[in-house]
């Protein structure tokens, strides 16, 4: 099957787990009879613009006040990103406080890990879906920094030399450079249990803990983020068709994705029969939008430099990795970024204003496409 003719949901499907998923749709399909406020929505994703109201909730203004607030009173999408973002910094930061264990050199190697930079994105899916969901901002925060700090644990060992062997990650010297590669191995290892620490800690239910742990553990287990490092290593230098392409990116990267989306959604609402077409829509929305973040990555790949992407350009072509940019060509890899960021962009339109933040999140990445690979 050719990639022009694969159907969004079916390209872009997660192991489901119990969820039901919703009818496959092609590209065109979706396009008919829309909705016009859907219609609106997709045309400001189209553009890249980023519209300046947000109804989904006031927990993150603090004292921010009017000028944090758009012409309807929405908080703007900068402002609770940002202060998001922030906010689960100082959680790193607390989680990761060299006063627990002394200042050993393997405590400062998991704060240059994870402390420096990134865009947060995992993290800001959790709040957002949070939010939708009314979770308790003290609780997402903390489970918003258990999710990175898994993130920066998958970084740290896809960098070693045994894996992609990078030498720069977000502008600086990747973990394995600058402490050693024993330590790298060790800084994933102790991350991904204080990630998990982090859960099993929460101030919450057992029930609701036992979720988020088992979550957390199925996107990056052998169905997840490990499986799909596997595949990836598997495929250098192999001619191999789309579809493995696009799973393995769904388990590498895209595991951890959705379960971003649902940790947020379970630190508030049970995954039952009463929530079951809202899990529906979130599994449908993060699986396209995770999907659409690595095909992304991989056009970066090929047209950004080092400053844009804080790592290496050219890694995949140099290391004979196929991508979906080297399979479809950029610019219908680009496409193919766009319609999928629209299916996700349909998969929470019924969900109306309270997903207005998960909405937003697709506009950045939209965005973020436009300016540094433009339209031949």
């Amino acid at each position: 099957m050719s990639w022009h003719h694969m159907p969004l949901w079916r390209a872009a499907a997660p192991a489901t787990r119990g969820i039901a998923a919703p009818g496959a749709r092609t590209v065109r399909q979706q396009h008919r009879g829309g909705s016009p406020v859907r219609d609106k929505d997709m045309n400001n994703m189209q553009t890249g613009s980023t519209p300046q109201d947000d109804r989904t909730g006031d927990s993150a203004l603090g004292g921010l006040g009017a000028q944090a607030r758009g012409a309807s009173g929405g908080l703007l999408p900068e402002i609770w990103m940002h202060e998001g973002a922030n906010r689960v910094e100082q959680v790193l930061a607390r989680l990761l406080c060299a006063e627990h264990d002394g200042e050993t050199e393997l405590m400062a190697a998991m704060r240059y890990a994870t402390l420096h930079g990134g865009k947060r994105t995992r993290a800001l899916l959790c709040l957002a879906a949070g939010t939708l969901a009314d979770a308790p901002a003290h609780m997402l925060d903390d489970v918003g920094a258990a999710i990175e700090m898994m993130h920066a644990c998958t970084l740290v060992h896809d960098d070693l030399p045994a894996m992609d062997d990078d030498v720069l990650r977000r502008g600086l010297p990747t973990v394995h450079v600058k402490f050693g590669e024993a330590t790298a191995i060790l800084v994933g290892d102790a991350l991904q249990a204080h990630a998990f620490l982090t859960l099993a800690s929460l101030d919450a239910p057992g029930d609701s803990r036992i979720a988020l742990v088992r979550e957390l553990a199925q996107a990056v287990s052998a169905e997840g983020a490990a499986g799909g490092q596997a595949k990836d290593l598997s495929l250098v230098g192999k001619h191999v068709e789309l579809d493995r392409i696009v799973a393995m990116h769904q388990m590498k990267s895209g595991a951890l994705v959705r379960a971003s989306v649902r940790m947020g959604a379970l630190c508030a609402l049970a995954e039952n029969a009463a929530h079951a077409a809202l899990y529906c829509a979130l599994d449908h929305y993060s699986a396209c939008f995770g999907l659409a973040l690595q095909v992304i990555d991989d056009i970066l790949d090929v047209t950004a430099d080092t400053a844009t992407l804080g790592k290496t350009p050219g890694k995949d072509a140099a290391a004979q990795k196929p991508t979906c940019a080297s399979i479809m060509g950029l610019q219908a890899a680009r496409q193919f970024a766009l319609d999928l960021l629209r299916d996700a962009g349909n998969a929470i339109a019924p969900l109306g204003p309270r997903a207005e933040r998960l909405a937003q999140l697709l506009q950045r990445a939209n965005a973020y496409l436009f300016k540094h690979a433009p339209c031949a």
